[in-house]
Parts: C-alpha cells; structure tokens; sequence
C-alpha cells in the first residue's frame, strides 16, 4: 500500500494536468484522480513494469469516459461555455509549451476534437508519452494512433494562437486594458483592442453574462463600458497567474467575481474571457493569490 501511495504522489500533478487538459474541468479531474487512485490500489504492483505509464493509462481511460458524459452535459449548457480557470504558480508561464497548451485559447480549440483526438494530442503533443503507450491508454493500435495525432495536430494547427507570447507582453496588454476600463476610456479600449477581438463570458446561467460571444473591438469596448455604467457597479482587479499566464481576478463590490484571460497578438488583445460562473470558482475563491488585501 505504501509503494502505491508512494508512487501515486509522485505523479500526482502530471495525473492531474493530463486530467485537466482533457477535460477543461478542475473539479473533474479532482474526480478522475480519485477515481484512477481506486484502481491503483487494487493494482499488484509486481506485474507492472512502467508505473508512471501505468497511472497515466487508468487516468486516461478515466477522464475518456468522463469526458464523453461531459459533452452530453455542454449540449444543455446555458449560454457560452469556457475551462474551468485553474490558479497556477508564476512558474508554470516559464514552461512555454505546457503554459501554452493550458491557456484559454488553446483549451477552446481542443474541445473542437473528439474525445479520442483530444487524449491522443494531449499525451503526444504535451506529455510526450510513446505511441506504443498511448494506444494502451486509448484502446487503439499504435498505427491507428499515429493517423489519429497527425489528424489532431493539423486541426489544432489551424486554430491555435500564431505565435507564442510572452508573460510581459500578455501582462502588459491587460494591464493597459484595465486602466482604459477603469477611466471610462472608449479611445484607449480601442487602442489595445485589436480590430477582431472577441469577447467571450461564461456565467453559467447563475451570472449575468452576454449569452453569445461579442466580436469586433469597438462592440466589445462600448458592450463593457457601457455595462459598467448601466450596472453602477465598483469593481476593482488584481493580476493572477491563471493557466499558466497572467489574467485578471475581478472584485465586484469587495467581493471575488470572476477571472478575466486574455488572448494577445502583437501587443493586442484579440480574445478575452471571462469566467463568472461561480460553480467554476470555487477552486479560486479563497484562494490568497485573488484575494485582494
């Protein structure tokens, strides 16, 4: 038992993070890694040569079944649906490609897979993990999985973000996008805005959120502008650390209201999104890196 537990631990944030990638849900993969630690514990650990292998394979086939329950859910899901915002350490943004393949943006363009496509990508293209390996984990030949991420990588290709941008860049666009917000400024908004820049707000049907994303820089500025000044709300922000690069954690009337991450292009934002849905905050809430003090 001590081994298993050993073990376990070990990889217990690499379990997680394939987990999370799969499934854009920190609260669903808290219930796979329960769920793989179940099967773990029954394992006889003699017979297992590969144990990292091992975990990654019941943590896949996991979160495969998760997720295709998952995709029935989203179908009923009220208004825009985005990742659950997972809080990670300034250290993570200095892992470009993991920092990368957890941003919001690239989170989206995996829920476009299948549920097969997104496993394959993730173990391939994130984690590395051999061909051989992750056939096991998703029941297919080793043949048939090369056909598979070749197939993904193309279609992510074509939808991820064109170039990698660093955490100054990313912090620096925000930082001048909540100063032009906060002073009501139409011209400033516009000006780090880029002209196609989509807005995106995930309430959940709990919080008031536009029920469909919001496309061109000079409707996305007047739409929260004008928001802020119909709503009479105060509201103060704080910068966070959120999927691997800096974000906003928004306070409305002193209390936690969501996060805000971004999507930058050459020093413009060309994506927000805004988590309000509070059954995606519950990880954050307390947490000290969004409390503002």
């Amino acid at each position: 038992m001590r081994d298993a537990t050993d073990d376990f631990v070990t990889y217990r944030n690499l379990l997680f993070t394939v987990a999370y990638e799969m499934l854009g849900s920190a609260a669903d993969a808290e219930d796979v890694l329960q769920e793989t630690w179940l099967r773990w514990v029954d394992v006889d650990l003699d017979q297992v040569r590969d144990r990292r292998a091992y975990l990654v394979r019941i943590t896949t086939r996991q979160a495969l079944n998760r997720l295709r329950t998952m995709q029935r859910r989203r179908e009923s899901y009220v208004g825009s649906w985005l990742p659950e915002p997972l809080l990670t350490t300034p250290d993570a943004s200095g892992d470009v490609e993991l920092a990368e393949s957890m941003s919001m943006a690239m989170m989206l363009v995996l829920e476009t897979l299948s549920p097969t496509e997104r496993a394959v990508f993730v173990l391939r293209e994130v984690f590395d993990v051999g061909y051989d390996e992750i056939a096991e984990a998703v029941g297919k030949t080793p043949a048939a999985v090369r056909q598979i991420a070749h197939r993904a990588r193309q279609h992510v290709d074509a939808r991820r973000p064109r170039q990698t941008v660093s955490e100054r860049e990313v912090r620096a666009a925000l930082d001048s996008f909540q100063h032009a917000l906060a002073a009501g400024d139409l011209q400033g908004l516009l000006h780090v805005l880029a002209p196609d820049t989509v807005l995106i707000a995930d309430g959940g049907g709990l919080k008031q959120a536009a029920a469909r994303p919001i496309s061109g820089a000079d409707k996305v500025a007047r739409f929260m502008i004008g928001g802020l000044r119909k709503a009479r709300i105060s509201y103060t922000t704080a910068f966070a650390t959120v999927n691997g690069s800096p974000a906003l954690a928004v306070h409305v009337d002193g209390e936690f209201d969501g996060v805000m991450a971004a999507r930058v292009d050459q020093g413009r934002i060309t994506a927000l999104y805004y988590v309000r849905n509070p059954e995606k905050l519950t990880r954050l809430t307390d947490a000290a890196e969004v409390t503002l003090r």
